[in-house]
């Protein structure tokens, strides 16, 4: 498996894999695929990474601004991400997460949010975080990794394309 950042040609393969990853899960919007084309459209797509096997593409990490109501620091959310359905539970997920917050780390962002599974993200250093959760979103998945020392103050906000009135 090799992760590399996306290019152009990858957009419909993304896309497909998306929607494939997604589908039926209770927790999914069904909409996820969508979400990665409103972030690109909008210069919002921070970074994308693929994971490739034999020069088909299994999984895709995306990563977005964040803001948070002080305005202070560099923060970024995480997510979706997605693992084509026959090469889950191989690590090619937890790889992409990884090697997406070491890019994190370049852009100096002071945290990732997300919301997701506490178990599952827990392994990378996120933590349930209901003080800062954005109105819209439930706190009991609500997600925060700090990068830094310094403590986030206010409420977070994922970028406006994750919200279908944008």
């Amino acid at each position: 498996m090799k992760i590399r950042h996306e290019i152009p040609s990858d957009r419909e393969a993304i896309w497909h894999l998306t929607k494939a990853a997604f589908e039926g899960r209770p927790y999914a919007a069904g909409d996820e695929q969508d979400l990665i084309d409103k972030l690109r459209a909008s210069g919002a797509l921070t970074v994308s990474l693929v994971a490739v096997v034999n020069s088909e593409i299994v999984g895709q990490v995306t990563f977005s601004p964040a803001s948070i109501s002080s305005g202070e620091g560099i923060w970024f959310a995480l997510g979706p991400v997605s693992v084509a359905p026959k090469f889950q539970g191989r690590g090619i997920g937890s790889a992409l997460i990884d090697a997406g917050m070491k890019e994190m780390e370049k852009f100096g962002a002071w945290g990732c949010i997300l919301t997701g599974n506490p178990k599952f993200y827990a392994r990378f250093g996120f933590v349930l975080s209901p003080d800062h959760c954005p109105l819209s979103e439930p706190q009991e998945y609500f997600m925060l990794r700090l990068m830094r020392e310094n403590s986030p103050v206010g409420t977070f906000s994922f970028h406006k394309a994750f919200y279908p009135d944008n």
